[in-house]
């Protein structure tokens, strides 16, 4: 079982902190840092010191770590052309010497693109398709060869195709509770299937769905990894479980409940449950970034006993 860190830095942390915590990730031995992609602060949190740009900070972050995979859950289609983000996203995996990883969704949250003066457009998912399209056929056109697309949304004649990624190919999470098209598309383009915040009933019945996708398209279906994204909120003693819960705002046993929440020996039995069903990685949503003894904590004590 991976445990990669997920981060959310829209409710607030600068660049440092970030840093901060992506250092700890990888002397800490987890697999991975990502991050979402938003740009405006959700709930009650101040957002303080303000948003920070996704793909900027994994370009830091690539420059400043050697081992960790870098990516985000999930990179919003409506923030970015796809070809311009073809080329971000190559050059980030060139500056990591090959570490990133792409999720691409289709974007949700209207608030900040109000607030940011980004279109919203109200056919998103039929975007991400075309997206995936794009970014997948830049990426795999040979060098010397050029890359035409004729879409709905987007249309490219006759591109370069460059740059390439360092890596041979950069794998892509698909994610979301869609029982139709989502597993279609992650049938189609993706090399990782991810379900956030989702429950182990639900969960199998979506890997299922992907997994029936694949063999329809015929691949294989455990030619994809499938993974969870959970909130986690761990601690030697109830005590300390109950701080962790309180300095994020949320309740013990709705945590317990809802995400990765408890002692080790809790966390560690709700994971293995969740590897039952076919998840291989779990990205821990960190949500106090301030409190690396938390990382220290899941990386000795639950980390340890999962490898």
């Amino acid at each position: 079982m991976d445990l990669r860190i997920f981060t959310e830095p829209q409710q607030g942390a600068s660049y440092e902190t970030l840093l901060k915590v992506a250092k700890a990730t990888e002397d800490l031995g987890f697999d991975a840092f990502f991050r979402s992609d938003h740009y405006l602060r959700m709930g009650n949190a101040d957002g303080l010191p303000g948003p920070t740009d996704a793909w900027i900070t994994l370009a830091g972050l690539a420059r400043e770590t050697r081992r960790i995979r870098l990516g985000t859950l999930m990179t919003a289609g409506t923030f970015r052309l796809p070809g311009v983000l073809a080329i971000q996203v190559a050059q980030v995996d060139q500056m990591s010497g090959g570490r990133v990883e792409l999720g691409l969704g289709a974007g949700w949250f209207e608030e900040e693109h109000k607030a940011y003066g980004i279109p919203f457009p109200k056919e998103k998912f039929g975007r991400l398709e075309e997206q995936l399209a794009i970014i997948t056929g830049l990426w795999a056109t040979g060098t010397g060869e050029e890359f035409s697309y004729d879409g709905t949304y987007y249309q490219l004649e006759n591109s370069p195709a460059l740059p390439k990624p360092a890596q041979g190919k950069v794998p892509v999470l698909v994610g979301g509770h869609g029982a139709t098209r989502t597993p279609r598309l992650a049938a189609q383009y993706a090399d990782e299937f991810n379900i956030p915040f989702a429950s182990l009933e639900d969960s199998a019945r979506q890997f299922g769905r992907v997994r029936a996708a694949a063999e329809a398209a015929g691949r294989k279906g455990d030619e994809l990894v499938y993974s969870n994204a959970l909130v986690a909120c761990v601690g030697r003693n109830d005590a300390e479980v109950a701080r962790r819960a309180a300095a994020i705002g949320r309740e013990v046993d709705e945590l317990k409940a809802n995400g990765l929440a408890g002692s080790p020996a809790e966390v560690v039995d709700k994971i293995g449950r969740y590897a039952a069903i076919g998840a291989s990685r779990v990205y821990l949503q960190v949500l106090d970034l301030d409190d690396l003894d938390h990382l220290e904590l899941i990386s000795t004590q639950v980390q340890s006993q999962l490898s």
